[in-house]
């Protein structure tokens, strides 16, 4: 060994861990602090990494952009691959068209935008000009939705939002990437063609590899139920590898495998649901605290004013007009387009994208990094908060009913070959009156239990089901979609959902 080096020991991996644990117990903690206060968790996990970094209370001298952009890369899959387990198809099919013109013109717009106020305000050289409008063109519905849980938007414009955000990364992704080779930047139509043929090749992988991997955990029987989470995304990042290694988008390949992944009615689905989003937090801590990290505050205050004329170009020209244009086809109402405007919040991409051209060795990547660095800090600090109220001014809350959808989780009876039901009556449903004979079941249904008030028992035929009762409902394999559908429809439409058009049947 060469003289000064020294082993790690156990005592150096104690300390470590130790460390780690205390990071991950303040994130945490911080988490609260953060839902409290309306503002993107994001926020407190970038000021830990600051605080440990230079010029920090730690001190820590850390300057590794290849290292920060590989763990920022496997940090984005797992939080992609936990997005899309937890989109529902029901919610965003009908947002797809707009979802995708948003990520594919309304990009184009953005970065157009951007990149031309970069270079004539700022008088950035066009390579740079292009890496930020590219850099900065990236939504993160995580930022969003973390603002609005006080205030849940509609079902399509969550959908809309949401599927913008798990779209967008990729063909952002190949912009970045295709600005910071070294050597004049391809003509746009050839650089069009490129980035259609990687998505293509990325979502037909995506698709493929979930469609497989779903059929595969239906039809094969894992020895213990905690090798079904592992599994999930074990399938996951199978399709991000797939994806990057045809020369596809491994981005799109993985939000799609697991959005379909996530819509298909898996073994143990709730314990790979709240594995996968354990994953997710873990993934977004440990980004944010890197590239805390990587970040030097004394050179900030150089950029300062730059970030927030780009930033302020961003937020109220690029993003309003990538919204209009892009939604034209689409009539959306203005209030709609209001909020699509300002929704438009900066996250982890960006940020990480930002290490491209540092890894590149691009001219003057460092003041990029440090551009895109304050304009997601300072930007998420104006539009984080403001978010609530502008939702609540624009009339844009979730209707009565579709707030009161019942919350639904399934476990499945793989021996009895049914499925065990768990269903959670929320303030406002429509169930609530009804007796248990007026859900009208399908054969091979039932409801076995009901948990009132700390207090459960066997309920009868005339039992009448009240708001914040929890139902244990069994059903056979064959049933089970039916007799959701049927629950749903009476949880919107009452006892009368057969006749009013609500699928009360089993059969929307």
């Amino acid at each position: 060994m060469p003289r000064g080096e020294h082993p790690l020991t156990v005592h150096h991996l104690n300390q470590l861990l130790l460390i780690c644990s205390l990071v991950l117990l303040v994130a945490v903690a911080a988490v609260r602090i953060s839902s409290r206060s309306g503002l993107p968790s994001l926020l407190v996990y970038l000021g830990i990494g600051v605080a440990m970094g230079q010029d920090g209370v730690g001190n820590i001298q850390f300057d590794n952009a290849e290292l920060t952009q590989v763990f920022g890369y496997a940090a984005l899959v797992v939080i992609l691959a936990e997005g899309g387990l937890g989109t529902q198809w029901k919610d965003i099919k009908p947002a797809l068209p707009a979802a995708s013109s948003l990520a594919l013109v309304g990009v184009a717009v953005s970065v157009g935008v951007t990149a031309t106020a970069a270079h004539y305000l700022i008088d950035l050289e066009w390579r740079q000009a292009l890496i930020v409008g590219a850099v900065v063109s990236s939504t993160d519905a995580a930022a969003v939705f973390s603002v609005l849980r006080r205030v849940p938007l509609p079902a399509r414009l969550t959908g809309m939002l949401e599927a913008e955000s798990g779209f967008n990364d990729a063909p952002v992704v190949i912009l970045v990437v295709a600005f910071s080779t070294a050597g004049p930047v391809e003509h746009w139509y050839a650089l069009l063609g490129t980035i259609a043929l990687e998505l293509a090749i990325g979502a037909a992988i995506g698709l493929a590899v979930g469609f497989a991997g779903a059929y595969g955990l239906r039809h094969v029987a894992l020895p213990a139920s905690g090798l079904y989470p592992i599994a999930v995304m074990a399938i996951a990042v199978m399709a991000y590898a797939g994806g990057a290694l045809a020369h596809g988008s491994g981005f799109l390949a993985v939000y799609l495998a697991s959005m379909v992944l996530g819509n298909q009615k898996l073994p143990h689905w709730p314990a790979t649901r709240g594995f996968a989003d354990g994953l997710g937090w873990i993934a977004q801590i440990g980004m944010f605290v890197l590239l805390g990290l990587l970040v030097t505050p004394h050179e900030l205050k150089d950029d300062f004013w730059t970030a927030l004329v780009i930033g302020l170009v961003l937020t109220m020209v690029a993003r309003p007009l990538s919204v209009v244009i892009a939604l034209l086809p689409f009539r959306l109402p203005w209030q709609e387009q209001v909020l699509m405007s300002w929704a438009g919040l900066r996250g982890a991409v960006p940020i990480i994208l930002a290490t491209i051209p540092m890894v590149s060795g691009v001219e003057e990547s460092r003041r990029i990094f440090n551009i895109v660095f304050i304009l997601v800090v300072v930007y998420t600090l104006v539009q984080g908060p403001t978010l609530p109220w502008l939702a609540r001014k624009l009339s844009l809350g979730k209707s009565a009913a579709e707030a009161a959808d019942l919350g639904i989780e399934s476990a499945p009876l793989e021996r009895l070959r049914g499925h065990l039901l768990s269903v959670a009556i929320p303030e406002g449903s429509k169930m609530h009156g009804v007796e248990i004979n007026e859900l009208r079941l399908p054969p091979g249904a039932a409801v076995t239990l009901v948990v009132r008030d700390g207090e459960s028992f066997v309920p009868l035929p005339t039992t009448i089901l009240q708001r914040g009762d929890e139902l244990l409902v069994v059903a056979t394999d064959p049933v089970r979609d039916a007799a959701e559908r049927r629950l749903r429809a009476v949880g919107r439409g009452g006892k009368l959902a057969g006749w009013l058009g609500t699928g009360g049947n089993g059969t929307s």
